[in-house]
Protein backbone atom coordinates (compact mmCIF):
# COMPACT_ATOMS: atom_id res chain seq x y z
CA UNK A 1 0.00 0.00 0.00
CA UNK A 2 2.77 2.33 1.18
CA UNK A 3 4.50 1.42 -2.48
CA UNK A 4 1.44 2.33 -4.74
CA UNK A 5 0.87 5.71 -2.38
CA UNK A 6 4.48 6.74 -3.37
CA UNK A 7 4.15 5.61 -7.40
CA UNK A 8 0.54 7.56 -7.60
CA UNK A 9 1.86 10.40 -5.17
CA UNK A 10 5.21 10.65 -7.89
CA UNK A 11 2.59 10.72 -10.87
CA UNK A 12 0.80 13.43 -9.86
CA UNK A 13 3.67 15.47 -8.77
CA UNK A 14 5.26 14.57 -11.94
CA UNK A 15 2.04 15.77 -14.21
CA UNK A 16 1.46 18.54 -11.89
CA UNK A 17 5.09 20.10 -12.84
CA UNK A 18 4.60 19.41 -16.74
CA UNK A 19 1.24 20.92 -16.63
CA UNK A 20 2.38 23.84 -14.64
CA UNK A 21 5.43 24.42 -17.20
CA UNK A 22 3.39 23.86 -20.38
CA UNK A 23 0.98 26.56 -18.92
CA UNK A 24 3.86 29.01 -18.38
CA UNK A 25 5.07 28.36 -21.41
CA UNK A 26 2.12 29.67 -22.94
CA UNK A 27 1.26 32.59 -20.69
CA UNK A 28 5.12 33.92 -21.44
CA UNK A 29 4.74 33.70 -25.15
CA UNK A 30 1.94 35.94 -24.90
CA UNK A 31 3.07 38.61 -22.15
CA UNK A 32 1.77 41.91 -22.52
CA UNK A 33 4.85 44.29 -23.66
CA UNK A 34 2.94 47.06 -24.25
CA UNK A 35 -0.39 49.06 -23.13
CA UNK A 36 -1.56 51.63 -25.15
CA UNK A 37 -4.06 54.03 -23.31
CA UNK A 38 -3.24 57.55 -25.19
CA UNK A 39 -1.79 58.27 -28.54
CA UNK A 40 -1.14 61.80 -30.17
CA UNK A 41 -1.73 63.12 -33.42
CA UNK A 42 0.78 64.14 -36.18
CA UNK A 43 1.89 67.99 -34.91
CA UNK A 44 4.21 70.51 -37.17
CA UNK A 45 6.29 69.81 -37.22
CA UNK A 46 6.76 66.16 -37.96
CA UNK A 47 4.09 66.44 -40.66
CA UNK A 48 6.31 65.22 -44.32
CA UNK A 49 9.27 63.03 -44.58
CA UNK A 50 11.68 66.23 -42.92
CA UNK A 51 11.13 64.87 -39.22
CA UNK A 52 10.29 61.40 -40.00
CA UNK A 53 10.46 58.86 -36.68
CA UNK A 54 12.39 56.06 -37.43
CA UNK A 55 12.36 56.28 -40.93
CA UNK A 56 8.37 56.82 -40.28
CA UNK A 57 7.09 60.07 -42.26
CA UNK A 58 4.35 62.14 -40.73
CA UNK A 59 1.02 62.84 -42.76
CA UNK A 60 1.08 65.66 -45.29
CA UNK A 61 -1.12 68.01 -42.85
CA UNK A 62 -1.54 67.70 -38.56
CA UNK A 63 -4.30 65.37 -37.09
CA UNK A 64 -5.03 64.83 -33.44
CA UNK A 65 -6.90 61.38 -31.88
CA UNK A 66 -9.89 61.62 -29.65
CA UNK A 67 -9.13 58.44 -28.06
CA UNK A 68 -6.48 55.24 -28.36
CA UNK A 69 -6.53 52.12 -26.75
CA UNK A 70 -5.34 48.51 -27.62
CA UNK A 71 -2.28 46.10 -26.28
CA UNK A 72 1.08 44.66 -27.95
CA UNK A 73 2.28 40.92 -26.84
CA UNK A 74 4.78 39.40 -26.78
CA UNK A 75 3.62 36.75 -29.41
CA UNK A 76 2.55 39.86 -31.80
CA UNK A 77 -0.53 39.96 -31.49
CA UNK A 78 -2.00 43.49 -31.57
CA UNK A 79 -5.20 45.31 -30.73
CA UNK A 80 -5.89 49.06 -31.37
CA UNK A 81 -9.20 50.91 -31.30
CA UNK A 82 -8.47 54.22 -32.18
CA UNK A 83 -11.56 57.00 -31.80
CA UNK A 84 -11.62 60.21 -33.12
CA UNK A 85 -8.59 60.12 -35.28
CA UNK A 86 -9.09 63.63 -37.81
CA UNK A 87 -7.60 66.07 -39.68
CA UNK A 88 -7.04 68.99 -36.67
CA UNK A 89 -9.62 71.20 -36.78
CA UNK A 90 -7.74 74.15 -35.74
CA UNK A 91 -4.57 73.88 -38.30
CA UNK A 92 -4.81 77.01 -40.87
CA UNK A 93 -4.17 74.98 -43.46
CA UNK A 94 -6.73 71.96 -42.85
CA UNK A 95 -9.26 74.97 -42.17
CA UNK A 96 -8.52 76.40 -45.55
CA UNK A 97 -9.33 73.05 -47.56
CA UNK A 98 -12.05 73.02 -45.75
CA UNK A 99 -11.53 69.13 -44.06
CA UNK A 100 -11.23 70.07 -40.02
CA UNK A 101 -12.46 66.98 -37.88
CA UNK A 102 -12.52 64.54 -40.41
CA UNK A 103 -11.42 61.52 -42.01
CA UNK A 104 -10.58 61.13 -45.74
CA UNK A 105 -8.94 57.80 -45.61
CA UNK A 106 -11.02 54.91 -46.09
CA UNK A 107 -8.31 52.45 -44.36
CA UNK A 108 -5.92 52.60 -41.76
CA UNK A 109 -2.89 50.11 -40.70
CA UNK A 110 -0.57 50.33 -38.03
CA UNK A 111 3.18 49.95 -37.86
CA UNK A 112 5.08 48.65 -34.81
CA UNK A 113 8.78 49.53 -34.88
CA UNK A 114 10.97 48.24 -32.93
CA UNK A 115 15.27 48.81 -31.92
CA UNK A 116 16.94 45.71 -32.32
CA UNK A 117 19.81 43.61 -33.94
CA UNK A 118 20.80 42.63 -37.15
CA UNK A 119 22.53 39.06 -37.66
CA UNK A 120 25.62 40.67 -37.07
CA UNK A 121 24.56 42.03 -33.89
CA UNK A 122 24.61 45.25 -34.90
CA UNK A 123 21.99 47.86 -33.80
CA UNK A 124 19.13 48.48 -36.49
CA UNK A 125 15.24 49.78 -36.73
CA UNK A 126 12.33 47.06 -37.89
CA UNK A 127 9.17 48.04 -38.78
CA UNK A 128 6.69 45.92 -39.12
CA UNK A 129 2.57 46.38 -40.51
CA UNK A 130 -0.22 45.28 -40.39
CA UNK A 131 -2.83 45.08 -43.09
CA UNK A 132 -5.23 47.74 -43.84
CA UNK A 133 -8.24 48.43 -41.23
CA UNK A 134 -11.42 49.98 -42.56
CA UNK A 135 -11.78 53.53 -40.86
CA UNK A 136 -14.91 55.38 -40.82
CA UNK A 137 -15.04 59.61 -41.74
CA UNK A 138 -15.09 60.18 -38.22
CA UNK A 139 -11.47 58.81 -37.85
CA UNK A 140 -12.81 55.33 -36.01
CA UNK A 141 -11.14 51.95 -36.47
CA UNK A 142 -10.21 48.76 -34.65
CA UNK A 143 -6.94 47.62 -36.07
CA UNK A 144 -6.13 43.54 -35.10
CA UNK A 145 -3.66 41.45 -36.04
CA UNK A 146 -0.09 39.51 -35.74
CA UNK A 147 3.05 41.18 -36.48
CA UNK A 148 6.30 39.02 -36.83
CA UNK A 149 8.11 40.91 -34.16
CA UNK A 150 11.76 41.28 -34.52
CA UNK A 151 13.83 39.53 -31.36
CA UNK A 152 14.48 41.44 -29.56
CA UNK A 153 12.00 44.16 -29.92
CA UNK A 154 13.29 47.38 -27.72
CA UNK A 155 11.26 50.40 -27.21
CA UNK A 156 8.37 49.58 -29.59
CA UNK A 157 6.45 52.32 -30.83
CA UNK A 158 3.40 51.63 -32.47
CA UNK A 159 1.80 53.75 -35.42
CA UNK A 160 -1.53 54.61 -36.74
CA UNK A 161 -0.98 55.36 -40.95
CA UNK A 162 -2.21 55.74 -44.37
CA UNK A 163 -2.20 52.73 -46.19
CA UNK A 164 1.21 53.88 -47.75
CA UNK A 165 2.96 54.53 -44.36
CA UNK A 166 2.91 57.89 -43.26
CA UNK A 167 1.97 58.23 -39.23
CA UNK A 168 -1.28 60.43 -38.16
CA UNK A 169 -1.10 58.86 -34.82
CA UNK A 170 1.31 57.31 -32.23
CA UNK A 171 1.85 56.31 -28.84
CA UNK A 172 2.75 59.03 -26.72
CA UNK A 173 0.56 61.99 -25.38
Amino acid sequence: MKKFLLVTLSAILFLSAFVAGSVSNASAKDTKIMEVKSMVGVPRPYTGATNAIRGIPGGGLPWVIGSAEGELKSNGKLELKVRGLVFDPNDPDVIARGIGGTNTVPNFKAIVSCLSRDAEGNPTTVNVSTDLFPADAAGNSKIEGRLDLPQPCIAPIIFVTNPAGAWFATTGF
